[in-house]
């Protein structure tokens, strides 16, 4: 099934940091290493940094390429990266701190803490954390883009927002939603008497010893902060500028992979939470249909084919983030680039993930369903558009066009009950509807 997730010439020499944390030569270091100088041979990245951890033992912390191109600096081991939107799972437990501090509750209507006209209708503050609010995402509204470069009141984007129609009912859908976020970023400061930077450092980065982690700035001087580049068929271009007004809560956090190290450590272990807490932040809900998500609070929890994968991943100007917990193995990998492109931080730690287990394949089985009762046109609201499927049966499944142009894709892996696979997205075609989960989100498309 189509990817509907979108993140927003000098060829690189291959510069590897002398100081690292390896097993020296291991097999895993060689394998990285070749990930990385293929990729900036390429010109498809400037830089990254990556972090490899199991049962408490760090097997790999190195870096590579350039924090600075036109300055040709080598990215320091404590290179400090945007992360986007790997923010959110900080949102997410500032959240819970409050909740565990009896200030507010996750059922409680997000408008008891902020003015917003639903309309009528009641959004929890469990929806906005899981994207199923049906709050349109301001990263999809095309009069955001002017302001993103200006400074406002926050609550400017707050009526921006809301001068727009829902895209589906309260937990009807799962569209992922920056504005969500956002909105928490102002209850957080409500709630708390603080601003967001002030209460995350208080509740996590101070206690946890994150040095190197913080609020992004446009202004201010930070040591080994690096600059972010976009990929361009003609070669690596400077990013384009973003206020941080207002990534904010949903993405302008500025970390690097030895604090989200100790971070996800801290986290998976029992030392943020007690353990109550810690699987509310984990365990995805349902949707009204009874269908179960993949997105919980500020990550997604999923079966990455076949292991167990608590993780997400963060995209914005200049730069591609990727922070993945396998509880199973107790293994960390974590991967920050200083490139929008092809080859970003789930590129490496995908590569790196089954270097290290078995990826496990889907199995097919046998066709129990007439295909041709199930062809047809499906139309539905999805990230930033609504969207046109027209299937065809084929002998082992369908053909798929989307908006009636582009190339077919095709989706031929049939795991039963009305299910088709397509890597880990899950697609069900049954009772007039193509329901299609992608974790990081879950679209209803109805046939015509």
């Amino acid at each position: 099934m189509k990817n509907l997730f979108l993140f927003f010439g000098i060829t690189l020499f291959a510069f590897f940091s002398f100081k690292n944390i390896s097993s020296e030569g291991s097999p895993l270091e060689s394998f990285v290493d070749s990930l990385f100088k293929e990729s900036l041979d390429s010109s498809r990245i400037a830089g990254g940094a990556i972090l490899v951890a199991q049962n408490g033992e760090v097997l790999l912390h190195k870096t590579y390429g350039y924090a600075s191109i036109e300055l040709s600096v080598p990215m320091p081991l404590d290179a400090q990266f945007e992360i986007g939107s790997v923010t959110k799972q900080f949102t997410a437990a500032a959240i819970l701190k409050l909740v565990e501090a009896g200030k507010l509750s996750l059922d409680d209507d997000f408008t008891k803490y902020m003015d917003y006209d639903t309309k009528g209708r009641t959004v929890t503050i469990a929806q906005l954390l899981n994207h199923t609010s049906g709050i349109p995402g301001y990263t999809e509204i095309d009069e955001f883009w002017p302001l993103s470069i200006e400074q406002h009141p926050r609550d400017s984007l707050v009526r921006l927002v809301e001068g727009h129609d829902f895209l589906f009912e309260p937990n009807e859908a799962l569209i992922y939603n920056n504005s969500a976020y956002f909105f928490l970023g102002l209850i957080i400061e409500k709630v708390s008497g603080k601003s967001y930077e002030e209460y995350l450092e208080e509740q996590f980065f101070t206690p946890l010893a994150m040095h190197h982690t913080h609020y992004c700035s446009n202004s201010e001087v930070v040591k080994n902060k690096v600059y972010g580049y976009n990929f361009t068929p003609s070669g690596l271009q400077q990013k384009p500028y973003i206020d941080h007004t207002w990534p904010y809560a949903a993405g302008s956090i500025c970390s690097s992979v030895g604090d989200l190290y100790i971070w996800s450590e801290a986290l998976h272990n029992g030392k943020v939470f007690k353990n109550d807490l810690y699987q509310q932040m984990i365990t995805p809900g349902a949707l009204n249909n009874g269908a179960k998500l993949s997105y919980a609070m500020g990550l997604v929890h999923y079966m990455n084919y076949g292991n167990r994968e608590i993780s997400h991943g963060g995209g914005i100007h200049g730069f591609l983030s990727h922070s993945c917990y396998y509880p199973e193995e107790d293994l960390h990998i974590i991967c920050l680039t200083n490139t929008t492109g092809p080859n970003g931080g789930s590129y490496f730690t995908e590569r790196v993930a089954f270097e290290l287990m078995e990826k496990k394949e889907y199995q097919a089985v046998t066709l129990d369903v007439d295909l041709h009762d199930l062809a047809g046109i499906y139309k539905g609201e999805v990230r930033g558009s609504e969207l046109s499927a027209e299937m065809k049966a084929i002998p082992e499944g369908f053909t798929v066009q989307y908006n009636g142009e582009g190339p077919l894709d095709t989706l031929s892996l049939y795991v039963g009950n009305h299910t088709w696979m397509d890597g880990n997205t899950t697609v069900i075609v049954k009772d007039g509807e193509c329901r299609v989960d992608e974790v990081y989100g879950y679209y209803i498309l109805k046939k015509e």
